[in-house]
């Protein structure tokens, strides 16, 4: 009670940790096995005082939420001491130790002329179509690996050393080493080394084949491979890598639909080839990102705005689910608020409806989901961490089905009709079904194993239904 009290008086928590407690409760249902929730403010939840922070670790899961360290390059003294004075509280407290790792993922690419493209006089140059305009050859950063594999290495030694454990490891390492998007093929052809490299680079595709070949090797032996020869056990994983079914459904702010990259339309949405990365990272978990692009509203028809949402962001998911080995955890980004970056404000386009989005994290969870992952920015966090807490603290009280259940479908309907995702365990399924037009009078049949599961409407409700039909 008197650390509470001198807690009370010199300590004043961080925005982002007010911000989390002051607009979600404790749990009701105990976490158990269960992955802790990752929330982006959870950046500001470093503090130097030791049992102010230990207080924050503590409060912040007490509400499921794990705290996420950040190691950053260019303050790797200060990052590291932080790092391992947030790590030992948590091994203390039993708990996950997680790790933002972005700014040490960065540098491939950092300007130095011997990254460039070569043209044919052996003049460097640098694709101009992707933000940063530090993007060259793929072909010219193996000198780079070194350095990069040492930024890693640094900090996980320091961990290793002190006795400590790392369970999760992220990053967001988007914009930096090889990539074939917005017009890096035209970049390319120009390259004298591309063109001695890759055979066949008049084809998009081999471009993108080989690309994507040299960005996992570069990311699996400078981030991935340095963790896990220390720390087997640990999640490695980055944003926007995952199991797919040959295809992404969606364009990050900083790609440009390029007519000329294969892809097939569903409705107006352009549906891009995508190589099978995930599998050359040696990645442990996997991150697909289900956002409300601004972009994505017009590619639907749909008469139900909310529909043309979730139909997409569902579709991520799913596709995700659907190709992910059940032994690798699954942890979706999601954001509720629409993202006009780069596209300009539209007045047009609705916003999706908190209900319509709450339902979607249900479904990424019952679709075989194990955490989710929230970004907004700083303004946005009391109106995006109430929505995703919510849904996932709730969540809980179905742990059987959560750390058991195998999914009972993958699909989404590309015409509006009720949504219906689940977790079979032997002759039970925990369902939920989700309407977007005057439907919810009528029961739906979905099969499951060898039988026809009916489902009646019980909106804004999970049901538990017996698979008397089915064989277990």
């Amino acid at each position: 009670m008197e650390h509470t009290r001198k807690y009370s008086i010199y300590h004043k928590d961080p925005a982002g940790v007010r911000d989390i407690l002051g607009t979600t409760k404790t749990l009701e249902y105990p976490l158990g096995e269960r992955l802790p929730l990752f929330l982006w403010p959870v950046h500001d939840a470093i503090v130097e005082d030791e049992l102010h922070q230990r207080q924050i670790v503590e409060n912040l899961i007490g509400h499921g939420v794990a705290v996420i360290s950040k190691w950053q390059w260019k303050k790797k003294e200060k990052t590291l001491a932080d790092g391992l004075r947030v790590a030992r509280i948590q091994k203390d407290l039993g708990l996950h130790v997680c790790i933002d790792a972005t700014r040490v993922m960065y540098g491939f690419f950092n300007g130095d002329s011997r990254t460039a493209h070569l043209d044919d006089q052996g003049n460097p140059f640098f694709d101009s179509s992707i933000p940063s305009g530090r993007i060259g050859c793929p072909f010219r950063i193996d000198h780079r690996y070194e350095s990069m594999r040492k930024q890693i290495e640094f900090f996980v030694s320091a961990y290793k050393q002190e006795g400590l454990q790392i369970d999760m490891v992220w990053g967001d390492w988007e914009i930096d080493g090889p990539l074939e998007i917005n017009r890096a093929w035209e970049a390319a052809k120009r390259c004298a080394v591309c063109r001695k490299r890759i055979p066949h680079l008049d084809k998009f595709e081999a471009f993108q084949d080989a690309v994507r070949v040299k960005r996992a090797e570069a990311t699996r032996l400078c981030y991935t491979d340095p963790i896990l020869s220390r720390f087997p056990s640990a999640l490695v994983g980055n944003y926007a890598v995952y199991p797919h079914d040959g295809f992404r459904y969606w364009y990050d702010y900083f790609e440009d639909f390029i007519e000329y990259h294969p892809h097939h339309l569903d409705q107006l949405a352009p549906c891009r080839r995508w190589y099978h990365e995930f599998e050359l990272t040696n990645y442990t978990f996997a991150m697909p990102v289900a956002y409300p692009w601004a972009r994505l509203y017009g590619w639907y028809n749909y008469e139900n705005s909310d529909f043309r949402w979730f139909y997409n962001m569902l579709r991520v998911g799913s596709n995700a689910a659907a190709h992910t080995r059940f032994d690798i955890p699954l942890i979706p980004f999601v954001h509720y608020q629409t993202i006009y970056e780069p596209d300009p404000g539209d007045p047009t386009i609705k916003q999706m409806s908190t209900s319509a989005y709450q339902e979607l994290l249900w479904h990424l969870i019952l679709r075989g989901c194990d955490s989710l992952f929230l970004w907004c920015l700083p303004e946005q966090n009391t109106r995006e961490v109430p929505l995703i807490h919510k849904v996932w603290a709730e969540s809980l009280r179905y742990t059987k089905w959560l750390n058991k259940g195998i999914p009972i479908t993958f699909n989404v309907p590309n015409q509006i009709s009720p949504v219906i995702s689940g977790l079979r365990v032997g002759n039970q399924v925990l369902v939920r079904r989700t309407d977007f037009n005057d439907t919810t009078g009528t029961p739906v049949q979905i099969r499951v194993a060898d039988g026809m599961l009916t489902v009646p409407a019980d909106p804004g409700q999970c049901q538990i239904l017996g698979l008397d039909a089915c064989d277990a």
